[in-house]
């Protein structure tokens, strides 16, 4: 089964592409300290899609002309058997996935002078790690600072129009890592008691996609400071009356991720202010997911979270004025600045190596406007599409701070209401979801969000 996948995973990309070598990079060991002490190996996810071999040091090459596929690399020897254990060489990988190619790295490097001399095209992706950008350079011979602007386009698009699409096989794979996200976010529910620090939390829920032969599908976010977007700092100590916010999501050992967030309140009850905001961005989070099906515009399910946000606002009296006209603005961008979802996979922000633009845009440019340039996904939705929901009601000092002394929107946010406000730190919740033909589906089991339920797993 895996076999013909693979195979006709390649095969489609090869007719896209129609013409030309393309060139796959495997990821490297990426050392922390020194040589021999590394991260945990994680493979290029495009690399992992097209040819399905989990080691590092290896290339994949398909001649779109006369249809000959190898993969290259070096195989291990008895010396390194001392440490690893026996392993299965390059050949023994390649063919079951449908491969029967396989040589050196030299081997590679003449194909590719040998292309170049006849002025074939090589197509290659973007690279991102380091030592890629450096094995361009050699075989290439392109300055990494010119390797982004020589990708190729071609490839890019026909690998983005695949990887968008997902497969039954892969759906049922993403639900296993959404399942086991959920449970990473109930057992945060449950322990997020006074006492208890972020770090320890933090350190529960990672075990649940561990001791299933995964990972994280990125580095925990397990806050107090829910205002930090993006905050993986786990020194503090929870206390009766904060809100604790957990970013998590589990990555099968396929690689295919989940991704979830959840606001909890220490106290076991959610306050009076912390309802009325915890409310509206419940309210916002439900508004979108009723938007979801194909033909509608990611970007309109982005501004019609961004209504309920501003009205929702408006009737706690921190923002005013025309609600069209403070999205035009951006007003609401204080308060949600950042994007309504992304696509999700094979990364947790899928392809976003290849470029937003091409993978939540369909080549369309992206918006400088704050708050709008960080929405990763604004293409029409189509069946297949997996992605986040994930409105925020955020509460930024510094940012506060500086649209009041500019008086930037100042005809829709009342600042002087918004002071009784300025700590109360930010929240949101977060699900994934499928497009199907005629609307969505809501990927896993179901994750508590609503305020009773949020307080009664708390309890457990």
């Amino acid at each position: 089964m895996l076999k013909e996948i693979y195979t006709q995973r390649r095969e489609e990309l090869t007719k896209t592409v129609g013409a030309g070598i393309i060139l796959f990079l495997g990821n490297n060991e990426s050392p922390m300290n020194y040589r021999d002490n590394t991260f945990p190996f994680r493979q290029d996810s495009t690399f992992s899609y097209f040819f399905g071999v989990n080691r590092p040091n290896l290339a994949g090459l398909i001649d779109c002309d006369s249809g000959d596929e190898w993969i290259f690399g070096i195989d291990y020897t008895v010396e390194d058997f001392v440490w690893m254990g026996p392993q299965p060489t390059i050949a023994d990988k390649a063919n079951e996935v449908g491969i029967t190619k396989t040589d050196a790295f030299a081997h590679l490097h003449e194909i590719i002078n040998k292309a170049s001399k006849t002025n074939r095209k090589i197509h290659f992706l973007p690279p991102y790690r380091p030592e890629n950008k450096i094995k361009l350079l050699d075989w290439l011979g392109i300055p990494p600072t010119e390797q982004q602007k020589a990708a190729s386009i071609e490839l890019i698009k026909a690998v983005v129009n695949q990887r968008n699409y997902k497969s039954a096989d892969e759906l049922n794979v993403i639900r296993q890592a959404v399942d086991l996200s959920v449970d990473m976010h109930t057992l945060a529910m449950r322990m997020a008691k006074p006492g208890i620090t972020e770090a320890q939390i933090a350190a529960a829920v990672q075990q649940i996609p561990v001791s299933q032969g995964g990972r994280t599908s990125f580095p925990i976010i397990a806050t107090i400071n829910g205002h930090v977007l993006h905050n993986h700092h786990h020194e503090n100590t929870l206390k009766e009356g904060d809100l604790f916010l957990l970013d998590a999501g589990a990555e099968t050992k396929e690689g295919y991720c989940g991704d979830l967030s959840s606001t909890i309140p220490v106290s076991g009850k959610f306050t009076s202010r912390q309802k009325d905001i915890y409310s509206i961005c419940l309210e916002s989070h439900n508004a979108a997911i009723e938007m979801l099906k194909p033909g509608v515009s990611f970007k309109e399910v982005h501004f019609q979270a961004a209504r309920v946000i501003i009205n929702g606002l408006k009737g706690l009296g921190i923002m005013t004025g025309n609600v069209e006209d403070a999205i035009t603005n951006g007003a609401h961008a204080l308060f949600f600045p950042c994007g309504v979802g992304h696509m999700m996979g094979l990364d947790v922000h899928d392809m976003e190596d290849l470029g937003e633009v091409y993978v939540g845009y369909d080549g369309a440019p992206k918006s400088t406007q704050f708050g709008l340039k960080s929405l990763r996904l604004g293409r029409k939705l189509e069946p297949g599409f997996v992605l986040t929901i994930e409105p925020g009601i955020y509460f930024i000092p510094d940012l506060i701070d500086q649209w009041k002394a500019n008086k930037y929107n100042a005809d829709y946010i009342n600042f002087t209401k918004l002071e009784e406000y300025r700590f109360f730190g930010g929240l949101r919740n977060e699900e994934d979801f499928l497009i199907t033909t005629s609307g969505y589906e809501l990927l896993g089991k179901s994750k508590p969000k609503t305020i009773a339920d949020v307080e009664a797993e708390w309890a457990k």
